[in-house]
């Protein structure tokens, strides 16, 4: 397998913690993480990729080759070592969880095939995909969720419901069961859900009554970034955009300088350090940078979706409406362990082209908006006039 830097959001491995959980905030199916290009895609991406272990990285690297050369576990021996590092978005992978995890950069993952966030505590379900088994079982959006396999979920992290969805604390796997408490009005009843390999399609696009489109991006998975640009390139003539980035967890960051290229005529998306080495990211020329644009974020807008919805902003050309971004700005580079396994550590930060840093502080929108988002959106859209080119 070929290393890759990254950005995306903490995936830690078994005992209860969370694995592949960059779906984690509102995807409760699957995972994906994110491909960080350079300037040049090709060629600072392979610049990441040969970039030697430093700091902590050697650390991990060089407890793993003690372990392999004593005999004992190359991957228990960097979860060690990581646990030591305060490095909060690390991640070690067993070959076959890190397998999974590259497949669900192509939309592949295995869950049941439904969406969730927290709301008050408590988790709800916002999408059900069709021909899933959640469809199959009859729920619907707007139950809520109130036990996996007898564990109460009310309270817990939606990355931890994940995880109990998906089976990655006991190592359930596609063709197992899950049992589901759920509640819809004054209705409590239970469902056994068998898990399954789906696929999903990240890109999903809308009219509006008012003539705007909505382009609701799920995820930044293979291909997502193309599909945005085709679904602007068909749009209407002269209708307005809701890019709709509520929920996205990131993914790969080629996808999202791609979407960026729909709406921007080249220059600046972000910058980033690799170990202290400063790059950056541009668009492609040839965007649409007429249509009004409105971006569309919540608190479970992370990572990848954060650098477009912030090059957006930065460079004037969408007004930005909902809620504060999560605020996940961290590189991370995958390290090859002797034992076929990954330890995936922190490397730098990334930038917005005026320079905001993202991690730990997110977005701040224009224009903030709670449950009316998308009406607020849309009432935002009919009111821009048509921009000059940027």
């Amino acid at each position: 397998m070929s290393g890759r830097a990254l950005f995306c959001q903490s995936r830690r491995i078994g005992r209860g913690a969370a694995l592949t959980l960059v779906f984690a905030s509102v995807l409760v199916a699957g995972a994906a993480t994110g491909n960080l290009p350079g300037a040049d895609r090709e060629d600072a991406a392979d610049g990441a990729r040969s970039a030697a272990p430093v700091g902590h990285h050697r650390d991990v690297a060089r407890a793993a080759a003690r372990a392999a050369a004593d005999g004992t576990s190359p991957m228990e021996a960097a979860q060690r070592a990581v646990s030591r590092s305060g490095d909060r978005w690390a991640a070690v992978y067993s070959p076959d969880e890190y397998e999974e995890f590259e497949e669900s950069l192509d939309g592949r993952y295995t869950g049941v095939g439904l969406w969730a966030r927290e709301r008050d505590g408590r988790i709800e379900v916002t999408r059900v995909g069709s021909d899933t088994p959640a469809a199959e079982a009859g729920i619907r959006a707007g139950d809520r969720l109130r036990s996996v396999d007898g564990r109460k979920v009310d309270g817990r992290p939606v990355t931890e419901v994940v995880s109990l969805l998906r089976g990655d604390t006991t190592g359930e796997s596609a063709g197992t069961t899950v049992r589901l408490g759920l509640e819809r009005g004054p209705r409590a009843w239970s469902e056994t859900v068998r898990r399954a390999r789906l696929s999903r399609d990240t890109v999903t696009v809308r009219e509006l009554a008012s003539g705007g489109t909505v382009i609701e991006v799920g995820a930044f998975t293979t291909g997502s970034g193309e599909q945005v640009r085709t679904a602007v390139r068909r749009a209407p003539d002269g209708a307005g955009i809701v890019l709709d980035l509520r929920g996205n967890p990131g993914g790969l960051v080629t996808e999202a300088v791609t979407a960026a290229s729909a709406f921007l005529d080249g220059g600046l998306v972000a910058t980033y350090d690799v170990e202290g080495e400063q790059r950056a990211l541009h668009a492609e020329p040839g965007g649409d940078t007429a249509r009004p644009l409105v971006a569309l974020v919540d608190g479970g807008t992370m990572s990848a979706a954060e650098l477009l919805t912030g090059a957006l902003q930065d460079r004037g050309r969408a007004v930005v409406v909902g809620a504060r971004t999560f605020g996940k700005g961290s590189v991370q580079m995958p390290t090859p362990l002797p034992d076929g396994s990954v330890a995936e550590l922190t490397v730098g930060h990334y930038r917005t082209p005026s320079g905001r840093a993202v991690d730990g502080k997110g977005i701040t929108p224009d224009l903030e908006a709670g449950e009316g988002a998308l009406r607020r959106a849309e009432t935002v859209l009919g009111g821009l006039g048509r921009p000059g080119p940027r």
